[in-house]
């Protein structure tokens, strides 16, 4: 199977090139989103999209309008979650389901990829770590802000968020990354990043012996993976 990041950088290329061919007036910063979709077993995308106001399709819920002003949640259209889960998915050959609340006007994620729902773990909606109080067509998003897709999400003590989350080293030189609860900011001892324990301090050392261009998650039993940190090594 190909890494990550050999998969993520060309979709962000061909992102980069769709909006590139959209007329001027339609590209806005607003909808470029920074999402993330962690999945029962692995990361299914990770990467910024290109997305926007539209029409949502699912194979359970139909087609319907997402585009924040869902069931009255904001007075204008704009950017959502549900629009940047739609574009990535899309753009990576994969789908997803959910069924469709008519009075709430949103939709229920049961399945992104091959991670589907079950009678005890469900998918959750994050913005920058904090779960969102509404659905993701009513959740608005902001140029800089975070999405967070997690498959089972109600079962973890901690969203994993390792800093910083690129490092340019040179062959044979260690780095310090810190690992926190991105909900609370609190450290996470004992979290597993390239095969070095956290200490108390929530902090590893990675050194890096081989030229090359390389992705790392931090996981602990009880958390959700990290976001990814990627490291240049010459």
């Amino acid at each position: 199977m190909p890494s990550l990041t050999s998969m993520i950088y060309p979709a962000f290329l061909v992102a980069a090139n769709l909006a590139s061919a959209l007329p001027t007036d339609v590209i806005s910063e607003s909808n470029i989103v920074n999402i993330r979709i962690e999945g029962a077993d692995n990361t299914i995308y990770e990467a910024p999209i290109y997305s926007g106001p539209r029409n949502v399709t699912t194979a359970s819920g139909g087609t319907h309008l997402c585009d924040g002003t869902n069931d009255g949640a904001n007075p204008t259209p704009s950017n959502t979650c549900t629009d940047a889960l739609d574009a990535s998915t899309k753009l990576i050959g994969q789908t997803f389901d959910g069924t469709y609340d008519p009075e709430f006007q949103d939709f229920f994620i049961t399945r992104i990829s091959t991670s589907q729902e079950t009678a005890t773990e469900f998918w959750g909606l994050l913005l920058n770590y904090q779960f969102t109080p509404v659905g993701g067509c009513q959740q608005e998003v902001k140029p800089g802000d975070n999405v967070l897709w997690a498959y089972n999400a109600f079962s973890f003590n901690y969203f994993l968020k390792v800093t910083p989350n690129t490092i340019a080293a040179k062959k044979g030189s260690s780095h310090t990354v810190t690992v926190t609860d991105g909900t609370t900011g609190v450290v996470i001892p004992n979290a597993i990043i390239d095969g070095v324990t956290t200490d108390a301090d929530g902090n590893a050392i990675l050194t890096f012996p081989n030229d090359g261009v390389f992705e790392y998650k931090a996981t602990r039993s009880d958390s959700l993976r990290s976001n990814a940190l990627y490291v240049a090594v010459a």
